[in-house]
């Protein structure tokens, strides 16, 4: 690692022909691509063990390998099928919930080591910074390196806000990077902020049992989603005796006695629990970049700006992953790295406006399209095709009585508009409509394809002839206002026009 092969130097400095700074799924991707096109490629990352980023090692692997082990241990999948004879963990602890995960993620961290050397990506082990808007300086074990890069990507990520005055411990009161570090399970947690990191975690500590609330400043939560859904989600968290305090602003967070914590908000309340997880927000994990050296200046949460192509103000620095902002999902930053390169490199790129979102909350979530509120507001007619999991025989099988899928399509049209899925293997199946929306297909095909049965796929026939019924009888309603007027017009015939009376009086010759 840090080698320098095939390498020549520019005033003392390595030359690359591209400088990859964070080895997430967005550096990750964009090396790669870059060196299967023939280029000089370095990449830089701050420890060896650190490869893989965030997604690796605090955020998208290790917390959905903990929702696995959750929904094993608990026996969530199989409660409803085998009801009280269903087996479960008694006393589940959280070494259990991170058994698996040092091997998923030693398994995935040599995949990534594996792929960059076959592609003879060069890897600097070490903390970066610019020194010149074409110069970054690593400082490695093995002494300083400055790397001259044509192309400079940044994808370093982010990582959790932690706000001063928040007397955070790593046990009591703790962000989402330290949770699963936890030394047991808490019986009782807040969680003060309810976005994606936030619902994801304090659905996993209710499935075992823990009482959780959760608290936000916003009045509805995950609003991006669509609305039937999140209310079907919500449902069910309070079921697991899930409380929701929305439009609750937190002023203060303090910890007392050994093991317990008390959070103020600005209304006056005070509640009381074993442990806080705090997740409001999150920011640019690029402190040490000495940005201003590049010519570069972050926003207040550390965030890069970046037009349409991901460059930066500075035309040859782009920036990609979690540290532009919105969506911040790994699927979408490893694409994102792939169009840093080809537009870097003069390559085609195909841009793809299609993105799957996936929610891992249990149950899962998942969404590609428009939703209902934003084609109400865009006036545009749609109509809803809807499947419930309980009509569907996989559903049965697989004991998930409460999921959906949702179709929505424009009414004359029939084009597919959006497609909206909650329970098991949501994030699965919404690829199968993200297809036929990225050919501009239509409800029809969905109605007349054949899909192998029993499997939660069927749910797109089940929603499709669910949709042609709604539309039969708006053919009906439409039939029966133009037979009424036919009617009308025959018992009450427009009179045919006389000529009108004169008022002079009729002359006779004689």
């Amino acid at each position: 690692m840090g080698g320098e092969r095939g390498c020549y130097k520019v005033g003392g400095a390595m030359k690359y022909d591209i400088v990859i700074i964070g080895s997430g799924p967005a550096g990750q991707k964009a090396a790669i691509a870059a060196s299967k096109l023939g280029k000089r490629v370095a990449i830089i990352e701050r420890n060896f063990r650190g490869m893989g980023g965030v997604c690796l090692h605090k955020g998208t692997i290790p917390s959905k390998t903990m929702r696995e082990a959750i929904l094993y241990l608990t026996g969530y999948r199989h409660r409803d099928v085998y009801s009280k004879w269903y087996r479960r963990k008694r006393r589940i602890t959280m070494q259990d919930l991170r058994l698996k995960l040092a091997d998923v993620a030693e398994h995935e961290l040599e995949i990534i080591h594996d792929q960059l050397e076959r592609n003879g990506v060069e890897v600097f082990i070490g903390e970066a910074k610019f020194v010149s808007p074409h110069e970054v300086e690593v400082d490695c074990e093995t002494g300083r390196k400055v790397l001259f890069g044509d192309y400079i990507l940044v994808a370093t990520g982010t990582k959790p806000s932690r706000p001063p005055h928040i007397p955070f411990d790593g046990e009591t009161i703790f962000d989402s990077d330290e949770i699963i570090d936890l030394k047991q399970i808490p019986r009782s947690m807040i969680v003060v902020g309810g976005g994606v990191i936030g619902i994801e975690y304090a659905i996993m500590f209710a499935t075992l049992g823990v009482e959780v609330t959760v608290l936000d400043g916003r009045e509805r939560l995950l609003e991006f989603c669509d609305r039937e859904i999140i209310d079907a989600l919500i449902h069910h968290a309070r079921s697991l005796g899930m409380v929701f305090r929305m439009g609750e602003e937190v002023v203060g967070i303090e910890r007392f006695s050994d093991s317990m914590a008390a959070v103020q908000t600005e209304s006056g309340k005070r509640l009381v629990a074993d442990s806080v997880l705090y997740t409001v927000g999150r920011v640019g994990d690029a402190d040490e970049l000495n940005f201003q050296a590049a010519g570069l200046e972050p926003d207040e949460r550390g965030r890069l700006w970046c037009n349409e192509e991901h460059q930066t103000w500075v035309p040859h620095i782009y920036g990609a992953g979690d540290i532009v902002g919105f969506p911040a999902l790994a699927s979408v930053s490893m694409e994102q790295g792939r169009r840093v390169v080809c537009n870097a490199f003069n390559e085609p790129f195909e841009a793809f406006d299609l993105m799957p979102y996936g929610l891992f909350t249990i149950p899962e979530i998942s969404m590609v399209g428009k939703t209902e509120q934003q084609l109400t507001d865009a006036h545009i007619p749609y109509e809803v095709g809807a499947a419930r999991y309980r009509e569907i025989a996989r559903g049965q099988i697989s004991g998930d009585r409460d999921g959906m899928l949702k179709i929505l399509f424009h009414r004359e049209t029939l084009k597919i508009l959006g497609i909206h899925a909650i329970g098991e293997a949501a994030t699965e199946i919404v690829h199968i409509g993200q297809t036929v929306m990225s050919f501009g297909g239509t409800i029809e095909y969905f109605r007349n394809a054949v899909f192998n049965y029993p499997t939660m796929a069927e749910c797109y026939k089940v929603a499709a002839f669910d949709a042609f019924e709604k539309m039969s009888l708006d053919r009906l309603f439409e039939e029966s206002k133009l037979t009424k007027i036919s009617i009308d017009a025959a018992l009450n015939p427009v009179a045919e026009e006389q000529p009108a009376e004169s008022d002079e009086e009729e002359t006779v010759e004689v």
